[in-house]
């Protein structure tokens, strides 16, 4: 819950093998349901840290617990109270950051059985209500009446777990690394600027790709990073040349539907965890980046280095730092793979 990229120590820890601790909110228990708002006072629309907007939202009642944590650390005892008090929906207020630290640090407290959610939109990037459909202006009041509809949808997130440390886990969207790193913190400078969502990932794709294609061999941004992929079944991912065989230059992987600014580069694939590889940063690579881009890359294309693929669980070992919804988790050697499916409220 912090307003720039900060690189974790390590993976926060839960409970490895965690009890669901209120199993009977899946279904509203109550006729008015006991909603639990996680509300992030430094996301971007809730004043940003000024302490504006610290009031209940519209549509909030004594039905609703309203919380505002400083710190993540106050995340686990105020979900593990919600817990207790079994509430029948989980309000996040804030941006895809807020999610994460939400998801990650709940996980040892709801196991797979979470309450219904609802996410109000009011982070500088807002990549998971965007895939869900849900505007920035969404009230909680409209998200009670959209309950009642019936509107939900589920997504799966993804899981990044130590493969020494199983209870080391942190839960998101989109995960990136390599070249994928730079693009966040120059995505953070935009920030600065006055840029937000697919504003952001359309200025820092476009600067990037124009680093690499004009920058020599000493541009960092034509850099790659040691890291080797394995499928879960054991096998390595190829490598299609253009750098040494223990460097790639960017990976992404995410379990959303629908990414920012008509990005669509896993067009036709189906399974719910879904990455896309870049081997190298040679320029005929780059000049096909639009096709990459929108799902639509050929043959060619693929051979040059560009991979796009699916599967259950994949080993990472990262020699550098890995972005994970806006923030920065430290190398190291990972399982990736899609969580259990959450329900969400929608419009």
């Amino acid at each position: 819950m912090q307003r720039s990229i900060h690189l974790f120590e390590r993976l926060p820890q839960i409970d490895a093998s965690p009890a669901p601790a209120n199993d009977g909110a899946l279904s509203p228990v109550r006729n008015t349901p006991l909603v639990g708002l996680i509300r992030n006072s430094r996301s971007y629309h809730n004043g940003g840290g000024s302490g504006e907007n610290g009031a209940k939202p519209h549509g909030a009642s004594e039905d609703v617990i309203v919380t505002m944590p400083q710190r993540r650390s106050e995340l686990a005892d105020i979900l593990s109270d919600f817990a207790t008090r079994r509430v029948d929906c989980i309000a996040i207020d804030g941006g895809d950051g807020t999610v994460r630290d939400v998801l990650s640090c709940g996980a040892g407290i709801f196991g797979d059985s979470w309450p219904t959610l609802i996410i109000l939109p009011h982070g500088k990037t807002n990549a998971l209500a965007l895939d869900l459909g849900i505007p920035t202006d969404w009230t909680l009041e409209q998200a009670l009446a959209a309950i009642r509809g019936g509107n939900i949808e589920r997504r799966q997130p993804l899981v990044i777990t130590q493969m020494d440390n199983a209870g080391a886990q942190v839960r998101g969207f989109i995960m990136g690394a390599g070249v994928f790193t730079r693009c966040i913190a120059l995505g953070q400078r935009s920030h600065d600027l006055g840029a937000f969502n697919a504003a952001v990932v359309g200025m820092t794709t476009a600067w990037s790709v124009l680093q690499a294609f004009f920058g020599n061999g000493d541009n960092p941004w034509r850099k790659g990073t040691r890291m080797h992929l394995r499928t879960g079944d054991g096998k390595d991912v190829e490598h299609l040349g253009g750098l040494p065989e223990n460097e790639r230059y960017l990976l992404f992987a995410s379990t959303l539907k629908k990414l920012p600014a008509g990005l669509n580069p896993f067009r036709g694939i189906n399974e719910t965890l879904r990455v896309a590889l870049l081997d190298n940063p040679s320029r005929g690579l780059l000049l096909r980046i639009a096709a990459l881009m929108r799902g639509t890359a050929s043959a060619a294309t693929r051979r040059r280095g560009g991979h796009v693929f699916d599967g259950e669980d994949m080993d990472l070992e990262l020699s550098g730092s890995f972005i994970l919804d806006g923030e920065a988790f430290p190398a190291g050697h990972y399982r990736l793979n899609a969580g259990a499916k959450l329900r969400f409220v929608v419009p």
